[in-house]
């Protein structure tokens, strides 16, 4: 029975099927009887209370005899099956023949006989019996585990050979938590080979169901399992059913703390050891695939930072086995291996880079990077495709695995800026893009996901070269830029984007779109700071730069990607335009002003705070201010309409109220606040009333002075007296102190409404918004003039960002 059920056959091994259902699935979850069948003695009765009340006595002569010979004819009588309504009386005298074979080593035969029976379907004579007798089914599964406890290897197989042979019985070891005295029981079995199998192929089985995963995973099945991978099997049988079921806990349990029972120190010594041995005498269909497997379990583990990944040295041998095709090495674990073309160990080497990404984001890993010469072995397949030079892979399998490497080597190159300068990184990267831009004939297969929309094209290859580029340039280190300039890839990166607006292409717009997002960032992050890269940019830079501005409004819902690009075109007027004085009048001169209106217009939240900053920052230009006035929108809008209208939008959007009189009203009745949040209101407020005093008075100051202002009103007492309200408020504003007369005069000079309080607060409706703030007061554009650099997308200088831009660009 062993060397036909547990030892499974090589064949099976060989084709790396993972049979989850098994071929007991097709055996049916309860044989219905039908009268003929009853009549036939199937449910032929047998007084089982006798049975059960025969086995509870002792001391008596012959009684064993008496015992045994009752429960061989039970067996006889439920030999076509065990119904369900007999179950619960049945599974009681199976437990007590359970316990008497300690002293009497005769019923384990009995025990035996009875478990067997377990094996075939269980019978109903009613539709509703499964329902009707769950409970009693589940409980009765349920002691098959705890039978485990007996040491009987016989007992002990028979037990399990019973185990998921149908779906209702899956159903009932959930109810009754099988699966947790089977995981329990593989402490009593360290030693006992035979028997371990049995129950690996149990919780295979039992491991289908997310319930029994659940439970099993609270049972610490991974860590328990995990630990003796590398246990003596000369089957084989117990790596392949391990790693199947730590496949299907990772699936259907809680992945989170599955990963948790795994990242220790002991599994992941367990998993280096088979991962090893796999990869360096693992030549079988089944040894390969197994191997694989082992390693995404490995990597899924990696992603936890407190996995002991390094410390093991896992990470160590991963790096050599990911590289040493590439960057030859004299270590004896990979001396005369050599990968083949096959799919298995096409996707190991795909597995190898994933995992490399994976670990790359614990800082310690870095110098291992270093010493396994990472990013050089990465860059040997940043080059023109030699067909001569490629042997041990297909056409298709290398451009999947160049694309694959560029994608690491952004992961991977922003944390070892010197190893990428050594390499040449900017200079292979750069020649790598010209072979891209080429009329070189090159049939792209684009069939993987690296490769997508890049069929027949080159257009995969160009996407993440220029990714792993921009991932370099956002690093802000100035070797890193430099040296890209001094290679002209600013003049380079213009040219790729005329060339790509020159020859449209529908059918891959998205990645079009992406590229030449990639394009504008990278020259962003070149001529940011610097006049002379701002220069090289010029009217070419400013040419595209429209041209992207010139895109039909409506694209920009497409969900293409034209909103990010709009956003990195943006960005580029800010860092590439914006300060050199030649660009900023060939940008005017070409209508730009014009079109960062007809933007402003479309009224989309997501752009405005970009587009107001930087027309604040082309108002220095004296020029800008005739094409402002000169702009007209829809229905002959003029521009001052135009921010008077995103002005009321904004103060509707915040909730701002005004009286009948259209003044701003309640700055201090806010709900909900405790008698501290009010003394730190009242700070506030103080500090807001002397902040508002002090620019009145600036601005006065800066005119006229106030003698000469008088001289010309007519008004001159009713002025003279806000005057003093006025000094009067400053001065109790700087001692933190409102007058006792505190209450608001109505003050009506030649038609100029304005209110005055005699304390902290003077609210003047016709003064300009920058003085007294208003709904855009706490932003940073109202407060005072900056460049979008300092407000909605600032750089931080202080954090260096891996692979995404600087900048918050939706999606």
């Amino acid at each position: 029975m062993w060397t036909e059920e547990a030892g499974a056959t090589a064949e099976a091994q060989e084709s790396g099927i993972r049979n989850k259902s098994s071929s007991f699935s097709q055996i049916p979850v309860v044989g219905v009887v039908t009268e003929d069948d009853e009549a036939q003695g199937v449910f032929k009765p047998m007084d089982l209370n006798r049975v059960i009340k025969l086995l509870e006595e002792t001391d008596k002569d012959g009684l064993e005899e008496k015992q045994l010979k009752f429960v061989k004819k039970l067996v006889r009588c439920y030999q076509n099956g065990l119904p369900l309504r007999d179950l619960a009386q049945i599974f009681k005298i199976l437990n007590l023949c359970a316990g008497k074979i300690k002293n009497q080593p005769h019923f384990i035969e009995s025990a035996y006989d009875i478990i067997k029976l377990c094996g075939l379907p269980f019978l109903k004579k009613k539709v509703s019996d499964e329902i009707t007798y769950a409970e009693d089914t589940a409980n009765s599964i349920a002691l098959l585990g705890d039978l485990m406890k007996i040491p009987s290897s016989e007992l002990r197989i028979q037990i399990c050979y019973q185990q998921a042979s149908s779906s209702y019985k899956i159903q009932m070891a959930e109810v009754g938590g099988l699966a947790k005295t089977m995981v329990q029981s593989m402490t009593l079995l360290e030693n006992q080979l035979v028997e371990k199998l049995w129950v690996l192929k149990v919780l295979q089985h039992l491991s289908t169901s997310e319930v029994n995963c659940t439970i099993m995973m609270k049972a610490q099945a991974a860590s328990g399992i995990c630990t003796h991978l590398n246990d003596p099997d000369p089957s084989g049988q117990l790596l392949f059913r391990s790693s199947e079921i730590l496949w299907n806990l990772l699936e259907k349990s809680s992945k989170e703390e599955v990963i948790q029972q795994l990242s220790n120190l002991e599994c992941l010594l367990a998993l280096k050891e088979v991962f090893k041995n796999l990869f360096m005498r693992g030549f079988s269909h089944y040894d390969r695939q197994l191997r694989n497997d082992i390693l995404v379990i490995t990597t899924i583990i990696a992603q936890n930072p407190e996995a002991p990944m390094i410390e093991c040295g896992f990470t160590k041998d991963l790096i050599l086995f990911a590289t040493f095709n590439e960057v030859k090495s004299q270590n004896l674990l990979v001396k005369g291996l050599k990968l083949s073309n096959s799919y298995e160990d096409f996707e190991l080497k795909k597995l190898l880079f994933n995992v490399i990404v994976i670990l790359c984001k614990d800082l310690p890993t870095v110098q291992l990077l270093i010493d396994g010469k990472v990013i050089l072995a990465l860059f040997t397949y940043v080059k023109k495709p030699e067909k001569q030079k490629i042997i041990d892979w297909s056409a298709a399998q290398y451009e999947e695995l160049q694309l694959h490497a560029i994608a690491t080597l952004s992961s991977v190159a922003p944390l070892l800026i010197e190893e990428y300068m050594s390499c040449q990184g900017n200079a292979r990267v750069l020649a790598f893009l010209e072979w891209c831009e080429s009329e070189d004939p090159f049939f792209s297969h684009g069939n993987s996901f690296h490769g997508t929309g890049g069929r027949g094209n080159k257009f995969a290859q160009m996407r993440y070269s220029l990714r792993l580029l921009r991932a370099m340039v956002y690093l802000e280190d100035e070797t890193v830029n430099k040296d890209l300039c001094e290679k002209g890839t600013i003049q380079q990166m213009i040219g790729i984007f005329k060339n790509i607006i020159s020859k449209p292409n529908e059918k891959e717009e998205a990645i079009v779109l992406e590229i030449q997002s990639d394009i504008l960032l990278i020259l962003s992050g070149l001529c940011e700071n610097h006049i002379q890269r701002k220069e090289i940019f010029g009217t070419e830079g400013v040419d595209i730069v429209l041209h992207v501005m010139k895109t039909d409004p409506r694209k920009l819902q497409s969900g293409l990607g034209y909103n990010v690009l709009l956003f990195s075109t943006l960005d580029s007027i800010w860092c590439c335009i914006l300060g050199c004085y030649p660009s900023e009048d060939y940008f005017l001169e070409k209508e730009g002003i014009f079109l960062l209106l007809d933007l402003l217009a479309l009224n989309q939240k997501k752009f405005c705070n970009l587009i107001l900053g930087i027309m604040v920052e082309f108002c220095d230009n004296p020029k800008t201010a005739a094409h402002v006035n000169a702009w007209q929108g829809k229905k002959d809008q003029t521009a001052a309409s135009l921010l008077i209208k995103l002005w009321r939008k904004e103060e509707k959007e915040l909730g701002v109220k005004r009286d009948k009189n259209r003044k701003i009203i309640d700055f201090e009745n806010l709900p909900g606040l405790s008698a501290e949040d009010f003394v730190t209101l009242c700070i506030i407020h103080r500090y807001l009333d002397f902040k508002i005093q002090a620019t009145h008075k600036q601005r006065e100051l800066a005119n006229k002075s106030w003698e000469n202002f008088l001289a010309r009103t007519s008004n001159a007492k009713t002025l003279k007296k806000a005057k003093r309200l006025q000094e009067k408020a400053i001065e109790a504003s700087r001692h933190h102190k409102r007058p006792q007369n505190a209450i608001f005069h109505q003050t009506d000079i030649k038609g100029l409404n304005t209110t005055v309080p005699s304390g902290g607060v003077v609210t003047v409706e016709s003064t300009p918004a920058r003085l007294v703030g208003g709904p855009l007061a706490d932003t940073d554009i109202a407060l005072k003039k900056l460049p979008i650099r300092g407000g909605a997308l600032q750089r931080v200088k202080a954090v260096k960002i891996v692979d995404t831009p600087k900048k918050s660009i939706p999606t």
